[in-house]
């Protein structure tokens, strides 16, 4: 490819929106990015949200500022895309105004909405799960809303109690497809957030909402809007929208993705069974397969990919890089303090990039195994290979001497035992993988590399600007959409491999015998943690 062409994708994340502007010729390269954060508001009563101006305003901040930096002239951007959190919930009126705070995919009020539909009747699935619904739904969609953080029961749980704006649902959509209505003024979904709504019937041949599934679960198919590919144009930039961000009326603004779909896109993974381990706020295992695939027992299923044809198998963990987040503001912010503060760092982004140097040099000069020291990073509740929200983060075998750089360490070793955990339950279903790639802003530590190579056992690829795998994933499917690239194999050599690390047998025994403690401290303690956190 010779001619150049420029590309906007934004990574609507957790805690911020980071825009990038890809420069693409005979390879992907990135001219430049901002970060603009946003708070997350967590409930007393489980329930977790953000506030869709917030959203709005952290993108408009973030493409402002790329553009003055770039000197790149609004009418050169080719198009722009989204790859976003998931499993949000945006309830819009007919304005397509949001009605209320969206729910994040970390929301967990709805359990008594789950537990009318799919606890109910004596006859139950690994004696939770409701036969017939469970089967039902396993037909149709592949999989299930089996937690009560799956956009379903955000779904009913604003039925049940606030009935006012339930009234006045125009449309119900996911946190990317929500934004590119503000861009557009056009509703539109992508397959793999319609999938995670367990309405839509994803057999092939047969994609579309199901009537059947909808008559089930009690959803109005009037609030489901238009499904499309992550390829194809939702619609052009309006002009109030291209004011607010500084971008030329007009611009074509692609279906995108999700950021499971896309950072499987961008890590590189696109032949079949190609897996990648993600560290970002949350965590995951995703597996390329080329049919619909699920496993109750270990909360492990696909969902549609953006690549036709293909599904991603995947494990989810709830808070993976959030870890290292509490460990910043509640374990180390003496230590990290006084090193921001000898480097004089006061940007944002020179503050993460600070954050890891730092981290690094504390891990890295503390031994392998942590002292015995192991943490569980379940500090909101775990999905894959348990589902529990009740089940939460522990150090667990602390002495007097233990320091507290062993306490650090035990954090990222604790991060990988849980890939590995959820890495054996993928492999259950397909064929067993000696390279993994691994992305994310974990994946940006060297030494969290090395832990995650000697963990799993398994030989890490990274990529060059791995913290920026999602917004890669959503340029190539933007370029796919534009016709730079014929199809999605024709990305592959776009994203090379950049570092390799081989794991140390010297660490195996070590490992070994504190990740099968690990696997033993969630179920022994199970009862207490619902104790304890159940309301």
């Amino acid at each position: 490819m010779s001619d150049t062409a420029y590309i906007l994708a934004h990574d609507v994340g957790t805690t911020g929106n980071k825009s990038c502007i890809y420069r693409i010729t005979d390879k992907i390269e990135l001219v430049d990015s901002y970060l603009a954060e946003y708070p997350v508001y967590t409930l007393s009563n489980g329930g977790v949200e953000q506030k869709a101006d917030e959203w709005w305003n952290a993108l408009c901040t973030a493409t402002k500022a790329i553009l003055t930096r770039s000197k790149i002239a609004k009418k050169d951007i080719m198009g722009m895309t989204f790859c976003a959190q998931m499993q949000g919930s945006i309830m819009v009126d007919e304005n397509g105004d949001a009605l209320r705070n969206p729910m994040s995919y970390m929301d967990g009020r709805s359990t008594e909405q789950i537990a009318r539909y799919l606890y109910r009747g004596l006859f139950k699935i690994g004696g939770k799960f409701h036969i017939p619904s469970t089967l039902k739904s396993l037909y149709y969609t592949g999989g299930m809303a089996a937690t009560a953080k799956d956009p379903l029961w955000k779904y009913h749980w604003v039925r049940d109690n606030e009935p006012e704006i339930f009234k006045k649902t125009h449309k119900w959509l996911d946190v990317k497809d929500y934004l590119t209505l503000r861009c557009t003024g056009n509703y539109g979904m992508t397959r793999d957030s319609a999938n995670a709504t367990f309405v839509y019937d994803t057999r092939p041949g047969k994609l579309g909402w199901s009537k059947s599934l909808c008559r089930l679960f009690d959803v109005d198919m009037n609030h489901l809007p238009p499904v499309l590919d992550s390829t194809d144009i939702v619609g052009n930039l309006s002009a109030r929208a291209a004011g607010e961000m500084g971008l030329a009326e007009g611009t074509p603004v692609f279906g995108g993705g999700g950021d499971v779909s896309l950072i499987s896109i961008g890590s590189g993974c696109l032949d079949l069974h190609d897996t990648h381990i993600y560290i970002g706020t949350s965590g995951w295992v995703v597996a390329n397969v080329d049919r619909r695939m699920v496993d109750i027992d270990n909360f492990v299923a696909s969902i549609l990919g953006a690549i036709p044809g293909r599904y991603n198998y995947v494990a989810e963990q709830e808070t993976s890089g959030a870890c290292l987040q509490w460990v910043r503001d509640h374990l180390a912010l003496d230590e990290i303090g006084m090193y921001l503060e000898a480097k004089h760092v006061c940007e944002m982004n020179d503050v993460y990039e600070s954050l890891y140097d730092f981290l690094n040099q504390v891990i890295s000069q503390t031994p392998a195994g942590s002292g015995g020291v192991i943490f569980t990073p379940w500090l909101h509740g775990n999905r894959a290979p348990k589902e529990d929200p009740y089940a939460r983060g522990m150090f667990f075998n602390l002495s007097l001497t233990t320091g507290k750089r062993q306490m650090i360490r035990s954090v990222v070793e604790g991060m990988a035992f849980h890939k590995r955990w959820m890495l054996e339950a993928i492999e259950k279903r397909i064929p067993h993988r000696e390279t993994l790639r691994f992305v994310g802003g974990g994946a940006k530590s060297p030494i969290g590399c090395q832990i995650m190579a000697d963990i799993t056992g398994r030989r890490i690829e990274t990529i060059r600007n791995t913290q920026n795998a999602g917004t890669i994933g959503a340029t190539i499917t933007c370029a796919v959409g534009l016709g730079l690239f014929k199809d999605f194999s024709d990305a592959k050599s776009f994203i090379p491999v950049d570092k390799i690390y081989e794991p140390n047998k010297a660490n195996k025994a070590r490992y070994d015998k504190n990740f099968n403690v690990f696997k033993e401290l969630y179920g022994k303690n199970k009862k207490l943690f619902e104790q304890l956190n159940a309301c």
